[in-house]
């Protein structure tokens, strides 16, 4: 029998679809983004392919109990940041989508990883940006081993699969999604439909199989993931490899993991000979000068599974504009608004009339509430331009009552500080340890004007 062709209209903005087309889409509003997409269903008896792991689908009905809670095999990568930030190393028959800006350094580090593991695992590198040429000339001058690795130039996601059916490699690299293509889809390759079906396509083959899939994504103006947010629920995991150009430090952070913590933080280093891992970036990121200034004070944020010492600098200047500025680097801008509304009204300090620019060194982006008190402490000190004692560390959440609020992993903070040789901690009451901590004098504070009294 002749298999019967539908049509669906898929909007390459939204990805809003539609049976029938129409001039603008009702869901973001766009006009003439509207794209046909053909749907052929399999012909009767043929076989459906369904997603899932090798193996796992096979229609049976369980009960949780039922279910061998075996532990999922993983692959190492080689690199123990990497292998961090995955949760442990690649799974099978998993997909890892990465992305970043552009010159990030996002091929490069996964042509490191596969000249490496391509040394005990089968490892395919399908390139569609660049030619083989570019990344035989790329793994050469980083002195990489090339016998194992194979490589192939192509857009076509059926051929891709076509190619893999035979190889059978373990790893499968797709640089980039951007670029893939389907015969089926008529629209051009990196429209919302093409993305998401060669997506859905190369998904579906990787858990049928049981390869490590391993996507790069190109990234917006805004920092976000380009393409549908489909996208993003298809795969696996979800790493942003993140990093000013200005700064030869990589950070790696992972957004989405099913098979491992999220918000966990890997630290690369960009030299010549390609991405080195940093495995203690704390050391990196508290590289002060001899003499402390004002406005400056060290942090403990908590990252995934590790505590992390950053350095948090501030700058208070009288302001020759109507409306103060408020610059924040690495920190969100509505909290430091936020927070100097606290400092004046429950520490009777007031920066109205007074341009404030914040800023967490090494290019790392804090995305906790921990960073509160510190971020007050250095706006004081800039303010009074006095110093902060450089063996003092600080962390806590500050309420808008006033109030410090204990964070988690309290203990943990600051045994890394005292590694680091930091003597005195300004921290919440409810953080303070049971047993005194050798060699570190804790100070727990309740409200802001105990902190300021504690300065």
């Amino acid at each position: 029998m002749v298999s019967k062709t539908k049509s669906a209209y898929v909007c390459n903005d939204c990805g809003a679809d539609y049976r029938k087309w129409q001039g603008q889409c009702g869901e973001c509003s766009a006009w003439n983004t509207l794209s046909e997409i053909r749907l052929s269903s399999p012909a009767r008896g043929g076989k459906v392919l369904r997603p899932g792991f090798a193996g796992a689908v096979d229609g049976a009905v369980k009960t949780l109990a039922d279910i061998a809670l075996d532990e999922i095999p993983r692959i190492s990568t080689g690199t123990s940041e990497l292998d961090l930030v995955l949760g442990g190393g690649l799974v099978p028959g998993s997909c890892v989508l990465l992305g970043g800006e552009p010159g990030a350094g996002k091929s490069t580090l996964l042509l490191q990883t596969l000249c490496n593991l391509a040394e005990n695992h089968s490892s395919l590198y399908v390139t569609g940006e660049e030619s083989p040429q570019q990344i035989a000339m790329r793994a050469n001058r980083l002195g990489l081993p090339t016998d194992k690795l194979e490589i192939m130039a192509e857009t076509s996601v059926e051929t891709v699969c076509a190619i893999a059916e035979q190889k059978r490699p373990k790893i499968l690299v797709v640089d980039s999604i951007q670029v893939m293509h389907m015969d089926e889809v008529a629209s051009a390759p990196g429209s919302v439909s093409q993305v998401r079906e060669s997506a859905a396509m190369l998904v579906r083959f990787a858990k049928q199989t049981g390869t490590v899939l391993i996507l790069v994504g190109h990234v917006t103006k805004d920092g976000s993931l380009a393409g549908p947010k489909v996208l993003e629920h298809m795969i696996d995991c979800s790493l942003m490899l993140e990093g000013s150009s200005d700064s030869h430090f990589r950070t790696l952070r992972s957004n989405k993991n099913r098979f491992g913590a999220v918000n966990e933080l890997g630290v690369f280093a960009m030299t010549d000979k390609g991405l080195r891992e940093v495995p203690n970036p704390s050391a990196i990121f508290l590289q002060r000068g001899e003499d402390v200034s004002s406005g400056s004070v060290v942090m403990v944020v908590w990252e995934g599974t590790r505590p992390l010492l950053v350095e948090l600098q501030a700058l208070v200047d009288d302001s020759h504009l109507g409306n103060p500025r408020r610059v924040t680097v690495g920190l969100d801008h509505n909290r430091l608004s936020m927070l100097l509304a606290v400092l004046h009204r429950h520490g009777g300090i007031a920066v109205g009339d007074q341009d404030v620019f914040v800023n967490v060194v090494g290019g790392v982006k804090v995305l906790e509430t921990s960073a509160d008190l510190a971020l007050i402490l250095a706006v004081i000190s800039s303010f009074r331009d006095q110093a902060l004692a450089e063996n003092l560390v600080v962390f806590g959440e500050v309420g808008l009552a006033g109030e410090i609020r204990p964070v988690a992993n309290g203990q943990e903070r600051l045994r890394e500080a005292a590694k680091h040789g930091f003597t005195r901690a300004i921290v919440p009451a409810g953080n303070v340890p049971k047993q005194p901590i050798k060699g570190m004098t804790v100070v727990p504070v309740r409200r802001v004007t105990e902190a300021l009294d504690a300065l």
